[in-house]
């Protein structure tokens, strides 16, 4: 899991061949002038979830994992907390694995918590169990989904 500003985004790109895309495209969009829905920079390969989120307690808020894709989860206009733990420690599945969401969720609550401020983005990776969307109201996010 990786935690930082998109101000410092320059600094992983070297991670995954489209980071650099995936932060450009992020950077440099107005997301107040867009609505709510699927943006496909690259096919299946990468594309953007910007949505309007409903904000859950810590109880409500579901931990999940995926195989297929790295998550690039962005604050824009609210402070988001996100619980996380590592996928190893992850016991209690709520369902299968579900490979055409590439989800799984769990009844397993975080380890730790994170708050994530507008400007600010965590990446996920499969390694990562995360719990997304602790706030309050509602709420526009960005994810960026990004095929490993």
């Amino acid at each position: 899991m990786i935690l930082d500003s998109l101000q410092n985004s320059a600094k992983y790109e070297s991670l995954h061949p489209a980071f650099k895309q995936a932060f450009d495209f992020v950077k440099n969009t107005d997301f107040s002038k867009l609505e709510p829905g699927k943006i496909m920079l690259n096919g299946k390969d990468l594309f953007v979830n910007y949505q309007l989120a409903t904000g859950k307690t810590e109880d409500v808020a579901k931990m999940e994992t995926h195989k297929d894709y790295i998550d690039i989860q962005i604050a824009i206009e609210k402070t988001e907390t996100m619980g996380y733990t590592p996928t190893i420690d992850l016991k209690e599945p709520r369902e299968p694995y579900n490979a055409e969401k590439d989800i799984t969720f769990y009844f397993d609550k975080a380890q730790n918590f994170i708050k994530v401020y507008p400007g600010q983005f965590a990446i996920f990776f499969p390694e990562d169990g995360h719990q997304p969307c602790i706030a309050e109201g509602q709420f526009h996010k960005v994810i960026v989904k990004v095929k490993i």
